[in-house]
């Protein structure tokens, strides 16, 4: 469980991952924040319209202010934002890209973008990818996987549905066929670049079922659009 009320508020997507509790705490603390400096700036501009408005200061003050507490209050604020950045934001990503789950349970697949679809490519028993190849590509065969290949005989594709099983970690590598496609799925705080000729993983592991608009019967199905 997390606090998110602000965020909730605001029509976040309602988080359906194990990973996400710690994302979505860093948000709400993140817009706690930029709502405190919103009011406070918005109440301190406010208060100098009033306050140096031209009938109360007819004369220019040449001067200006002598009070030290401004630097000190933007000091505050930067340090802060250092301590959210390293503190919270720095090893959150760091637990997002350098430890994947690992074990019998881990569910590995290829989510491979093209124009104007996903593909997916699951692992079967042996826990191995088949072979691809570019030449076997067809309308019926959109990854090319060769299935005279002994690792590829027990691997599973399918096309803008991908199903992940619930409190199993998985991982997910990205990669695109032609062009920079956006691989996101938001209610599992997954967000990913797919770049041709680069190969991203991506760990996660889904809390819930999440919302799907497939008509499959499995209550763990998630549909990328």
């Amino acid at each position: 469980m997390t606090f998110a009320i602000l965020i909730e508020s605001l029509g976040i997507t309602p988080n359906a991952s194990l990973h996400g509790y710690a994302i979505d705490s860093m948000l709400e603390m993140l817009h706690w924040f930029m709502l405190v400096l919103f009011l406070g700036w918005g109440s301190f501009y406010a208060y100098t319209l009033w306050r140096f408005q031209q009938k109360k200061s007819p004369k220019a003050n040449y001067v200006g202010t002598t009070s030290h507490l401004p630097t000190k209050l933007e000091g505050g604020v930067l340090v802060l934002e250092v301590v959210l950045l390293m503190a919270f934001a720095a090893p959150i990503w760091a637990a997002r890209v350098d430890q994947f789950p690992t074990g019998p349970d881990v569910t590995h697949l290829r989510a491979v973008g093209q124009q104007f679809l996903w593909n997916f490519q699951y692992t079967g028993p042996d826990g191995e990818f088949g072979h691809r190849d570019i030449k076997l590509v067809t309308t019926s065969n959109q990854l090319g996987l060769d299935r005279n290949d002994p690792a590829a005989a027990d691997d599973l594709t399918a096309i803008n549905e991908m199903h992940l099983p619930v409190n199993k970690p998985c991982i997910i590598d990205v990669m695109s066929k032609d062009v920079i496609h956006d691989f996101c799925i938001p209610n599992m705080r997954v967000a990913q670049d797919a770049i041709p000729g680069a190969v991203i993983p991506c760990g996660s592991s889904r809390s819930k079922p999440a919302p799907t608009k497939s008509s499959a019967p499995s209550s763990a199905a998630t549909t990328i659009p």
